[in-house]
């Protein structure tokens, strides 16, 4: 039973080293110690113990090391745990390197923390992008809407990287030299028979200023007419003219009708005043009667004129009027 001891060591041993290369990668340690990469065990072991992957920070060194940067763990780590991604920061340095950008690992490091893409900013930088604006109208002073497409030619700026306008802003801001120039042209055949007033108008404006790009050119892709917003705006005018007219006259019609009812109570009112009036008269006869003021041959006198009167209104109504009589 004298070999259980001697079992029992071997096992903790084969853990302890199982647990010791699991905990402390020295494959990677060897690999960068042959890549030429200055990374000891200590580093690796204190990379473990804050944290950090080993691999995202060795791999990197390892890559900017053969490129010729001088860099160490220490940088790489601080960006690692401020949250940045050193893999791209590198690459981004390497591909400054080969194009002669003047590029610094501390400036990199805060452009990647920015939330831009380091590497792509170099690469542009390098090789400029096309930045194609959607469809934008002006109108010109003769009423025409004018359509045009520009294609946008940049270069990063990596000095304005960090705090720059993007991509949106440009956008924009060529959209407005758009409507600016066309709104100024007084036909809008002046833009169609010369679109290169926009790239002009726009390039004079100075654009790319406070922008974290260099816009390099600016390029009328299409040109085209579209409504005749002038004729639209005085078409809608004279529609709501009509309208206000009708409303104006609505409001005439309304009164003249207020006003003939008017009329026609006054003209009750006074009918009723005459009715009043002749029912007086039989009481004024008879009080002539009693005294004495009116005779018996008078009151037919009176009803005969009366009757006279009523049938020549008669006769005057169905007789035909001559032309003699409509002239008068």
């Amino acid at each position: 039973m004298s070999y259980i001891p001697a079992i029992i060591i071997a096992i903790v041993v084969i853990i302890l080293i199982a647990l010791f290369f699991r905990f402390v990668p020295v494959g990677l340690w060897i690999t960068a110690y042959f890549s030429g990469a200055k990374v000891s065990i200590g580093n690796l072991v204190g990379m473990r113990l804050r944290r950090v992957t080993p691999s995202d920070i060795v791999n990197p060194l390892i890559k900017a090391t053969k490129a010729g940067l001088t860099l160490n763990t220490d940088q790489l780590e601080a960006r690692y745990l401020a949250g940045g991604n050193v893999n791209l920061v590198i690459d981004a340095l390497i591909a400054a390197q080969r194009a002669n950008i003047d590029l610094e690992f501390e400036q990199a490091a805060a452009i990647d923390l920015a939330g831009r893409n380091v590497f792509e900013a170099v690469q542009v930088s390098v090789n400029p992008k096309v930045i194609e604006t959607p469809v934008i109208a002006g109108v010109a002073m003769n009423g025409i809407e004018v359509k045009a497409k520009a294609k946008v030619t940049v270069r990063a700026n990596i000095e304005r990287l960090v705090g720059g306008a993007g991509e949106e802003t440009i956008i924009a801001r060529v959209g407005e030299g758009i409507v600016t120039t066309v709104g100024s042209a007084k036909y809008h055949t002046e833009v169609l028979e010369n679109p290169d007033s926009i790239s002009q108008t726009i390039l004079r404006k100075g654009l790319d200023s406070g922008t974290a790009f260099e816009i390099l050119s600016i390029d009328i892709a299409d040109v085209d007419v579209g409504r005749n917003i002038g004729a639209k705006l005085q078409a809608d005018q004279a529609v709501a003219d009509k309208k206000i007219a009708q409303a104006k006259a609505e409001e005439r019609r309304a009164f003249a009708v207020a006003q003939e009812q008017e009329m026609i109570a006054e003209v009750q009112r006074m009918r009723a005043k005459v009715v009043e009036a002749e029912s007086e008269v039989p009481l004024a006869i008879a009080e002539a009667f009693r005294n004495g003021n009116l005779g018996v041959f008078d009151y037919y006198s009176l009803e005969n004129i009366r009757s006279d009167t009523a049938m020549r209104d008669s006769i005057a109504k169905d007789a035909p009027q001559t032309d003699g009589e409509e002239l008068e």
